[in-house]
């Protein structure tokens, strides 16, 4: 989900430089950056601060980002996620306002269910990814990007507004919690420690409230943007710091960085909104289709679903599609070939990867070019390569689900 620029590069870690605002090292900065409430945590712990979609946010610590990303693969991580937009929609008519802005199924969630969604305009272009959670105590948990928080708030408000002014039974409240990610094939060991509740009766995408390490009032959702199974939790600000503290002193458990996150979410094939998807892409094209419920489609009453819905039993003439490659790293906006040697597309992200030591990425090219196993050239420093379109995730997910 994470908006904005890709921050990881190649294997040994270095900072690409895309869009300035959005990934630089401080001292090049001039803004004043928002800081989580564990802002001084990451310092104390050798945190590599950096300017992330306004906030100050840690890319690395003092292990190496190969390191750290396999170290999550392994064992498990806990990445601060805090920037991230924490809202409720509270009343009757909260399903209403949501199911008004986004192609998803709201109503159809069972209660503690939640979903990944997408925000999209009257053109049917993307204008966030977002996740949609029942909750059991009467109102819809969404979080969405931080590098969107204006736009989405903005999105929600004048929703509520019109919604309000009909007379409707509807609210939104910013949550000011801390958001923690503890992401790893040993997650659940490390948090079951520390909570009552039977976590192996919380599968991929459900949420609960409960007492975590001493802490009390923590929605803890397992979900998370690896591919490894994990949990998001959302933690009163107050709590945070000891919260991460007591995680921390699992020899499991390693802090993470953005460089990890990106290159994780990378090989788990998960998009990352402003390079991968963005207001001019739609659903289909970026091979997000499986958001789109199915009560929704039929009744084609979301947003763009007069662009969207024809495009899922048409044609589109650009897909989202996987690429691996030898050689130098593919970046994002790296021109896409086909080969004669003519430009068809562009990556939009791309990276080492540090599980298959090979280069994978993601762009979009012609539907005619999207079968995996099609040889494309890929030019990445004036020199081109040979690149093969690739099935995603390029590393398979162990998402947590009831047998």
């Amino acid at each position: 989900m994470q908006r904005a620029v890709s921050v990881v590069a190649c294997l040994g870690f270095r900072l690409q430089a895309f869009p300035p605002a959005l990934s630089r090292p401080l001292s090049c900065t001039q803004e004043v950056l928002r800081r989580t409430p564990l802002y001084d945590f990451h310092l104390a712990h050798g945190g590599k601060m950096v300017a992330f979609a306004g906030w100050s946010l840690p890319v690395q610590y003092r292990d190496s980002h190969t390191d750290s990303h396999l170290h999550t693969r392994q064992h498990c991580s806990l990445f601060d996620v805090s920037h991230m937009l924490q809202t409720k929609i509270l009343g009757s008519d909260r399903v209403k306002l949501m199911e008004s802005l986004v192609v998803g199924d709201i109503a159809e969630l069972r209660p503690n269910q939640g979903t990944l969604s997408l925000f999209t305009n009257e053109a049917g272009g993307i204008l966030d990814d977002l996740i949609v959670t029942n909750t059991s105590e009467g109102h819809l948990y969404v979080v969405s990007n931080a590098g969107c928080w204006e736009k989405d708030l903005a999105l929600m408000q004048d929703k509520l507004r019109e919604l309000q002014n009909q007379g409707r039974d509807v609210g939104l409240e910013v949550s000011d919690n801390a958001l923690l990610a503890l992401q790893g094939p040993t997650a659940a060991q490390v948090l079951q420690a520390g909570v009552a509740d039977d976590l192996r009766k919380l599968p991929f995408m459900t949420s609960a409230v409960m007492e975590v390490f001493g802490v009390s009032g923590c929605r803890v959702t397992r979900c998370g943007y690896t591919g490894e199974d994990g949990v998001e939790i959302s933690v009163p600000v107050a709590g945070a710091v000891h919260l991460a503290t007591a995680l921390l002193k699992n020899p499991e458990v390693k802090l993470a960085g953005l460089a990890a996150r990106d290159s994780l979410r990378l090989e788990a094939g998960l998009c990352l909104y402003g390079n991968d998807i963005n207001e001019h892409t739609t659903p289909v094209e970026g091979s997000l289709s499986w958001t789109l419920g199915k009560r929704r489609r039929a009744a084609m009453d979301f947003p763009g679903a007069e662009v969207i819905v024809p495009q899922l039993k048409g044609k589109v003439q650009r897909r989202r599609v996987g690429l691996m490659c030898e050689g130098a790293p593919m970046r994002a906006h790296s021109p896409i070939l086909n080969m004669e040697g003519i430009k068809i597309g562009t990556v939009t992200s791309g990276c080492p990867s540090p599980s298959l030591k090979k280069n994978v990425a993601m762009g979009y090219v012609p539907c005619e070019y999207s079968r995996p196993g099609t040889m494309l050239l890929v030019e990445v420093r004036r020199k081109q390569q040979m690149a093969v379109v690739s099935k995603m995730p390029f590393v398979p997910t162990n998402y947590y689900t009831l047998k």
